[in-house]
């Protein structure tokens, strides 16, 4: 079942918090980095953030969260975590057509690691084209990616 997550309620948070944490790590390996950025991002973070977050779950947990952001006539994926004991059942593939059924938008954009290939297959499933790849100021190579809806 996927429902909207109210990040500032602090339970919510930190049942977002824990699944970022669990899921970065093995992306952080997968990456082959120490210091990943989305690692840092505390609970007060995840409080105060202007998205909006939906979670997927399985026997009343949390076992997904996908945070978006629209923009106008743009969605933006923000991030999309899988607890890795989820991993492989299709949840990430639900919470992406989700979000992309939730309202009308004109693109939608996610950025992700250039070595994430995974994820880079993932969302190529959804209709998502690289359109950039740029290094960033932390050093991970990233890739943009996008969809004319």
């Amino acid at each position: 079942m996927i429902k909207q997550l109210d990040n500032v309620n602090e339970n919510i948070a930190e049942q977002i918090f824990a699944v970022f944490q669990h899921a970065y790590r093995i992306e952080a390996d997968l990456i082959g980095v120490v210091n990943f950025p989305p690692l840092s991002r505390s609970i007060k973070d995840i409080q105060g953030a202007k998205t909006q977050f939906y979670g997927f779950y399985v026997d009343q947990i949390v076992a997904a969260v996908i945070e978006i952001k629209l923009e106008g006539q743009q969605l933006n994926i923000c991030s999309l975590t899988v607890a890795p004991n989820y991993f492989r059942r299709g949840i990430a593939d639900t919470l992406i057509s989700y979000v992309l059924g939730l309202s009308y938008f004109s693109k939608a954009l996610v950025e992700t690691a250039v070595v994430n290939l995974p994820a880079i297959k993932l969302y190529e499933k959804h209709g998502f084209i690289e359109y950039k790849r740029w290094v960033p100021s932390h050093g991970i190579a990233k890739v943009a990616m996008s969809r004319i809806c």
